[in-house]
C-alpha cells in the first residue's frame, strides 16, 4: 500500500482488507501486506523484495497525476524499464474528461505512461488506469489506484478475471470459491458446530471469518474446471446448511439489505421505517439497493419523545410509564409508522446507542425493535456491545433480519 498519508494515519487503509478478502475468495495465498511512503527509491526496493518472495505483487496508490504519485516510476526503476506512453490509455483518459465536461490538464498525461511491456487496465470509475506488468519466471506486478471505488472496479473488471485465467493456464486447473453468510450466531459458536468438517477438510477447504455482526464461511475448491469446483463446493454447502440453515441468509457480497430487498420485491410487500437510535441507518441501507422505490415507501427519524408522539401517535403516557426504550414504545412505533405510511410492514427501533444515557436497568447497547404487519406485531429485545456506531450498525442489521424472517414466515 503506497502513500505517506497511510503512514501518518491520515487515511485508514481499507484497500488491503478488501484485497485480502478477494484474494482469499479465489484461494490465492496472501503472505505479506506492507505500507510504504511516497518515496521512489523505497517503493522500488520494496517491489523488488516483494517479487523475490512472491509470484504476484499488487500495489495500491501512487497512480495519480501529481508529482508525489510515483508507483509506476518506482516499478520501472525496480526492473530497469523505461516509462512509455500508452496511446490507448491516453485516449481513455481524454474520453473520461470529455464525458465529465472537464478540461484535462497536462499532468494528467502522466497517467498514460506505463513501464515498458506493461498494459493498462481500464478504470471505469476514474482517470488513472490500472497497470499489469508481467515479468520473467511467471511473476507479475499489478498496480491499482488508491481510491477504493476505483480499485474495486478494476479488480472486478480486470484483475479477478486475469487471476482466474492465470491459475487455469498454470496447469493446476482452477480455484473456485463460494462465500455463505450467516446471522444470529457468533464465529466461535459457528466454528464449534462445524469443527469436525474443518478438521477433516482437504479439498474443498472451509474458512469461517467474522464480519460486522455476522459470520461468513468461505468454501474453496481446486478442480479441473468450474463445473467440477461447483460440484465439490455444493457437497460441502449442503452439509453446512444441514447444520446451520436457520442462520443462513445469503451469498458472496450481498448484504442483508440486498436479501431483504429481493424478498420484499418478490413478495410485493411495502415497508416503512420508524427509527430512533439508528438515526436513519436502516433507511440508508435499504435505499442503497437499486430499485428500492418499489418496496420502500417512507421513513421517519423520531429521535425525541415529542416526535414519537406527534408523528407516530405514541401515547405520552406510554413513554412516561415505560420509558422511550421499551417493548411497549417499540410496539407503538411499529404500529404507528405502518398506519402513517399505509404499508404492508412497519418496523421500528428505539434504544441507547451510548456512550452515555444508560442506567443499571437499561444499559448502553439495549435496543427494542418491532415489526407490524397484518399478522400482528412482533417486538424483540437485544443487548449489543461496542461503541455508538457499532451499536447502530448491529441494530440495523438485526432489524433487517427480523424483516427477512417475517417474509420467510420464520417469526
Amino acid at each position: 500500500m503506497v502513500g505517506t498519508e497511510l503512514l501518518l494515519g491520515e487515511i485508514i487503509d481499507t484497500n488491503s482488507a478488501y484485497l485480502s478478502e478477494k484474494l482469499a475468495e479465489m484461494g490465492v495465498d496472501l503472505y505479506y501486506v506492507t505500507k510504504v511512503g511516497d518515496n521512489q527509491n523505497r517503493i522500488a526496493d520494496l517491489v523488488r523484495q516483494a517479487c523475490q518472495r512472491a509470484d504476484l505483487v499488487i500495489t495500491s496508490g501512487g497512480l495519480g497525476p501529481t508529482s508525489d504519485d510515483l508507483t509506476k516510476e518506482a516499478v520501472a526503476q525496480a526492473f530497469e524499464l523505461e516509462l512509455v506512453l500508452c496511446r490507448k490509455a491516453l485516449k481513455a483518459i481524454e474520453e473520461r474528461f470529455h464525458s465529465m465536461h472537464a478540461t484535462m490538464s497536462d499532468n494528467n498525461r502522466r497517467q498514460a505512461y506505463l513501464p515498458a511491456g506493461a498494459r493498462a487496465l481500464p478504470n471505469p470509475k476514474g482517470t488513472a488506469p490500472g497497470v499489469l506488468l508481467e515479468l520473467p519466471e511467471d511473476k507479475a506486478v499489478i498496480m491499482l489506484p488508491g481510491v477504493p471505488i476505483e480499485l474495486k472496479a478494476i479488480m472486478d473488471g480486470s484483475v479477478i478475471p486475469y487471476l482466474k485465467e492465470r491459475t487455469a493456464n498454470g496447469g493446476g486447473g482452477i480455484i473456485g470459491s463460494r462465500v455463505l453468510r450467516f446471522y444470529g450466531l457468533g464465529e466461535s459458536t459457528l466454528e464449534s458446530v462445524i469443527s469436525d468438517l474443518i478438521a477433516a477438510q482437504t479439498n474443498p477447504t472451509i474458512a469461517p471469518y467474522a464480519g460486522s455482526g455476522e459470520v461468513r464461511v468461505r468454501i474453496t475448491a481446486k478442480a479441473k474446471d468450474e463445473l467440477e469446483a461447483a460440484q465439490l463446493i455444493d457437497i460441502v454447502e449442503e452439509e453446512l446448511l444441514a447444520r446451520l440453515d436457520e442462520y443462513f441468509y445469503g451469498y458472496g457480497d450481498e448484504g442483508m439489505e440486498v436479501v431483504v430487498a429481493r424478498l420484499l420485491s418478490a413478495k410485493k410487500q411495502t415497508l416503512a421505517t420508524a427509527e430512533s437510535c439508528t438515526g436513519g441507518l436502516i433507511s440508508h441501507m435499504l435505499t442503497n439497493v437499486p430499485g428500492s422505490s418499489a418496496f420502500y415507501m417512507q421513513g421517519v427519524v423520531t429521535y425525541s419523545n415529542t416526535a414519537k408522539a406527534r408523528v407516530l401517535g405514541v401515547a405520552p403516557k406510554l413513554i412516561e410509564d415505560h420509558g422511550a426504550v421499551s417493548e411497549e414504545v417499540a410496539r407503538a412505533m411499529a404500529v404507528g409508522v405502518r398506519e402513517w405510511a399505509g404499508t404492508d410492514i412497519g418496523v421500528s427501533v428505539t434504544g441507547i446507542a451510548g456512550p452515555g444515557g444508560g442506567t443499571e436497568t437499561k444499559p448502553v447497547g439495549l435496543v427494542y425493535f418491532g415489526l407490524s404487519s397484518a399478522q400482528g406485531v412482533v417486538v424483540e429485545r437485544r443487548q449489543f456491545a461496542g461503541d455508538r456506531l457499532q451499536v447502530k450498525e448491529r441494530t440495523a442489521l438485526a432489524v433487517l433480519d427480523l424483516v427477512r424472517r417475517h417474509l420467510l414466515q420464520r417469526v
